[in-house]
């Protein structure tokens, strides 16, 4: 697991995966109306970590607050539900 302080989204992606890519224009958006820090983690790149956090399909999106899980979430979506997510 990664040691995270404060709220964190991460999204777990791959280069290959269209959902992938439809999802980028989205996470700037959310980056630009949100104060969460957003990682992205290629899975490919780091199984360990994808392993870790049990991610079976991309895109994944996992909220964390102060390193502990509070939601999840797959697939395309609006910025709407990313930010309804971290919102508690």
């Amino acid at each position: 697991m990664i040691p995270v302080q404060g709220q964190v989204l991460i999204d777990f992606y791959a280069d290959w995966c269209m959902p992938c890519k439809r999802m980028n224009p989205v996470l700037e958006e959310f980056k630009t109306r949100s104060d969460i820090e957003l990682v992205k983690i290629n899975v490919d790149n780091h199984r360990d970590i994808a392993l870790d956090y049990g991610v079976r399909s991309v895109p994944c999106f996992v909220y964390l607050d102060n390193g502990v899980e509070k939601n999840r979430k797959f697939g395309v979506m609006p910025v709407e539900h990313l930010i309804k997510m971290t919102e508690g």
